[in-house]
């Protein structure tokens, strides 16, 4: 029986950097040239820098749409746009979820391509390209989100 309860999955910065790269190849290996990269701020920040270098592409903007309060989706607000209709440009986000942040990001630069290095179900259809698919109830920890620190040994909590 698969339960609908939520599951975390925590990143780390190795196994994106991975990901990242490998969608870098799979847009490489599309043989499209894009004029440049917008990372939809503030998720495709890191990976639209990752793939910028993976395909050497020196011209990028941002998007900046707030669609989440922390863990939570909320009303998404536009903060800032970028130029033009998207022709020749690649949309970089680091997940898509639900859809909505690539759905208006995608009625704002309508002929820009969309790219996600994670994917859910319900948001796949959003973008023509993506790297690796989780399940709809899984919340992704992103290495920046993560904070390192000592854990203590299973035999010494409790202890007082």
């Amino acid at each position: 029986m698969q339960s609908d309860a939520p599951t975390a999955y925590h990143l780390g910065w190795d196994e994106f950097h991975r990901d990242t790269r490998a969608l870098a190849r799979k847009l490489l290996d599309s043989g499209k040239n894009w004029q440049g990269i917008i990372g939809i701020a503030r998720g495709g920040l890191i990976p639209a820098a990752i793939i910028a270098r993976e395909l050497n592409i020196r011209l990028i903007d941002t998007l900046c749409i707030s669609s989440y309060d922390h863990n939570t989706q909320i009303i998404p607000t536009i903060l800032k746009t970028a130029q033009g209709n998207g022709s020749n440009w690649l949309l970089i986000d680091d997940l898509v979820d639900t859809g909505l942040t690539a759905n208006i990001a995608r009625e704002l630069l309508p002929h820009a391509t969309m790219a996600a290095i994670y994917a859910k179900p319900a948001g796949r259809s959003a973008a023509a390209y993506w790297q690796r698919e989780f399940a709809q109830n899984t919340w992704i920890y992103f290495p920046w989100d993560i904070d390192y620190r000592y854990a203590e040994p299973l035999h010494q909590q409790g202890e007082s």
